[in-house]
């Protein structure tokens, strides 16, 4: 059976094979955007997964162990604010001490929180970088530095730069995945996966929403069964040549162009979204190794599983969210369920990666947009309860971790004064977060550069470093 025959016998049942043979023929028919790119230098990773924990999570409730705080719960300040700080409650504020235990971990001896009790059996895999530092305290610019490296303006996500820099290890599947993003509410934007200048074959594909959940996550039109896949082919192809014929007349286009390679990318992933998106093929063990089935752990471990199962698949980047950090009340009964959700999940696709090879070429990156303030913020003017009080956002000393791929391990960079609120020793700004993320992949991110509006922009804007001292 020659391919014609066997894709008019596929019916509407798709016919992958027959897909796949077409996919093959056409491979070579042009050049493709999303084709691997040659890296700046040797990379150490492959692929970055970056876990958001959307609102902030707490620093001195979590990594950032400080004996002072707890010695001083409910003092006044011993530090000033800015001078134009504005949050209910500021005048009435006190220290607060932290909210759980904390103890030495691993052979490292990093002290972790009891909040975090799964991750914490991974402590000797994380670098712990102690002394972040963002600038807003406001969760929407706070979040676009985050995923953008610009506070107000509209610039291409990270996900998307490294699209762009190094195309896709897979050409049936984008370069830039996020699965379940946050796309309103305390910052959340499709700016966040978005290619702003950037031709739209960069920006990330949506799975689904944090609205749906992961269990739902999917995307959208991206097939028809009713039609046969010749049939869809030659649909497209009519669609292109009208699509090209008119860029021959405008060719000053970009975003027609994007729409052209995006169209073609949609048709190839028809090969092989649908049977990444179904777990079903994961065994018990693996479901449970990530907390699938779990009310607390479900949404989350689906997450992380989706993430490793498009890590393995070649796709460069990889974004999953952890929504409702920002703790302003209620925080001693928020963190913890928030730490519950995310612990399992993640220390579950550290080991899934170390068993499957896939640990020493992947770079896990866990950060929110800011941390938070170690003084107490009580929304009720003085009046409220001790135990329904929360922290305000602190982008001033805060903590993120990366693991994985030409990170050292079991270290602890940079550290914050002795309260938990500014960086003081070894800051690491978000700039040059992004830098030494860039530069694990083997780009460097002072030529990785996109001209527009008559001029080389870059994710870094003028600003950032690479942080040598983390890097093995």
């Amino acid at each position: 059976m020659n391919r014609r025959e066997l894709l008019r016998s596929s019916g509407c049942g798709f016919g992958m094979l027959a897909l796949r043979a077409m996919l093959a023929d056409r491979a070579a028919a042009k050049p493709d955007p999303l084709a691997p790119k040659a890296p700046h230098h040797e990379p150490r990773a492959k692929r970055v997964i970056f876990l958001w924990m959307q609102g902030g999570p707490s620093q001195v409730d979590m990594f950032d162990y400080k004996p002072e705080l707890e010695r001083h719960d409910g003092k006044p300040l011993p530090y000033s604010m800015p001078a134009n700080r504005a949050m209910p409650g500021v005048a009435y504020t006190k220290l607060m001490a932290p909210i759980a235990k904390f103890a030495p971990r691993g052979d490292s001896g990093i002290l972790v929180s009891d909040l975090l009790p799964e991750l914490s059996r991974h402590v000797d895999d994380l670098c712990v970088l102690k002394a972040m530092v963002a600038d807003s305290e406001a969760h929407a610019p706070a979040v676009r530095q985050l995923h953008t490296g610009a506070t107000q303006l509209v610039r291409p996500s990270i996900g998307s730069w490294v699209a762009y820099g190094l195309g896709t290890e897979n050409r049936n599947l984008p370069a830039f995945v996020t699965i379940a993003p946050n796309i309103a509410g305390d910052g959340g934007s499709v700016q966040l996966y978005g290619n702003a200048f950037l031709p739209a074959v960069y920006q990330g594909t949506a799975l689904g929403t944090s609205a749906t959940g992961a269990a739902k996550a999917t995307i959208g039109y991206l097939d028809d069964p009713s039609i046969k896949p010749e049939s869809q082919r030659r649909q497209l192809d009519l669609i292109q040549a009208m699509n090209r014929k008119h860029l021959e007349r405008h060719r000053t286009d970009r975003l027609l162009e994007g729409v052209i390679e995006s169209f073609e990318l949609a048709f190839r992933m028809q090969a092989e979204v649908p049977s990444l998106l179904d777990i079903g093929s994961e065994s018990q063990a693996t479901r449970d190794l990530y907390g699938i089935g779990s009310k607390p752990t479900n949404d989350f471990g689906r997450q992380c599983l989706l993430a490793r199962r498009f890590a393995e698949a070649g796709v460069r980047f990889i974004q999953i969210t952890s929504n409702g950090w920002d703790s302003h009340a209620n925080i001693r009964k928020a963190h913890p369920e928030r730490c519950v959700s995310v612990d399992r999940p993640i220390a579950g696709l550290i080991e899934d990666l170390k068993t499957r090879g896939l640990f020493e070429e992947t770079l896990l990156v866990w950060s929110g947009e800011f941390g938070r303030t170690p003084h107490y913020q009580d929304l009720q003017d003085g009046e409220g309860d001790p135990e329904t009080y929360g922290r305000g956002h602190n982008p001033y000393g805060f903590c993120a971790w990366l693991a994985g791929a030409g990170v050292r391990r079991g270290t602890t960079y940079g550290q914050l004064d002795d309260f938990g609120y500014r960086a003081v020793e070894d800051k690491v700004h978000v700039h040059d977060l992004h830098a030494t993320i860039l530069h694990l992949l083997g780009l460097d991110h002072e030529r990785l550069t996109y001209r527009y509006s008559g001029r080389e922009f870059r994710l870094t804007d003028v600003y950032g470093r690479v942080v040598n001292e983390i890097l093995t």
